[in-house]
């Protein structure tokens, strides 16, 4: 019998986001600056003979062959010319939509954790390449130290960041990217800036007018945690979040949301929790 391998597949934040302009191929031209939090989903995976890919755990709304887990177990399978497969067991605490990277992260998981398993010896380039042929966001998943992102997010500068405690606001509603990124008042024309810049004077969610326009429960937690702390939107998703000094008054403030608002409270950190469990098994 197989042993099982559990991970973490941590969130994310966008402590930033610029768009510089629209490609010809329809992708966007962005800014980002990326730092993990202590709080993700769990994945476990164990090593089958027979060459099936199995997730275990339904997601609503997402069929089986289409959720970005099976995809990544199946690439990497394909690419790696390997007979082996794997059963996976999903625990899901990020929220879809979410802007935090739940999605991203779990395929990312999948890559390192079956990668780990399979025995594979790719090398952290070639697993984060076949990872931006799942998402954008997926590379930054696989190498796992926070980043200042340029081109559509797979050129990754790493950065070393405050790991401040951050409370994440999550309003019910499910933000569509695809959507975001169509909608003709987004602007489109931010100056590119450096990597020294961002880190001397932050920026801006350049998504954030555009998700608060459409989804007013977004507007409305914003509104809210504003009172408290400087929040921002991360990414285009629906969460918002702030950022304290210590976890004591990020509770505190977490505390007085009220209950239509859940939320969460986690350290920043510029490791992310997936690679420092997959050093401790090396």
């Amino acid at each position: 019998m197989h042993d099982r391998l559990t991970l973490p597949a941590p969130a994310k934040l966008n402590l930033m986001l610029h768009i510089l302009g629209r490609r010809a191929d329809g992708y966007h031209e962005l800014q980002t600056l990326f730092q993990f939090l202590d709080y993700a989903d769990e994945l476990s995976f164990r090593v089958r003979e027979d060459g099936a890919i199995h997730l275990h755990s339904d997601i609503p709304g997402v069929p089986h062959d289409s959720n970005l887990i099976v995809r990544a177990a199946r690439q990497l399978q394909r690419d790696s010319d390997t007979s082996l497969g794997a059963d996976i067991w999903l625990e899901k605490h990020l929220p879809m939509g979410g802007g935090i990277g739940g999605g991203s992260s779990d395929a990312a998981t999948t890559l390192l954790g079956l990668h780990h398993l399979w025995r594979l010896d790719w090398s952290v380039d070639r697993l984060a390449a076949l990872g931006l042929s799942l998402g954008a966001d997926v590379p930054v998943f696989v190498r796992g130290h926070a980043a200042f992102a340029e081109g559509v997010g797979e050129a990754l500068t790493p950065v070393e960041l405050e790991e401040p405690w951050f409370l994440v606001a999550i309003p019910q509603v499910a933000v569509s990217t695809a959507e975001i990124f169509n909608d003709t008042e987004l602007t489109r024309n931010t100056p590119a800036i450096t990597v020294r810049t961002v880190l001397e004077q932050g920026g801006r969610n350049d998504c954030q007018s555009v998700v608060e326009k459409r989804y007013p429960d977004v507007r409305n937690a914003l509104i809210l945690l504003n009172k408290f702390v400087s929040a921002r939107l991360t990414g285009t998703g629906c969460c918002v979040f702030g950022s304290f000094p210590s976890k004591a008054e990020a509770d505190k403030v977490a505390a007085q949301l009220p209950a239509s608002l859940p939320g969460f409270v986690a350290k920043g950190s510029n490791v992310s929790m997936l690679q420092r469990k997959l050093q401790s098994l090396s």
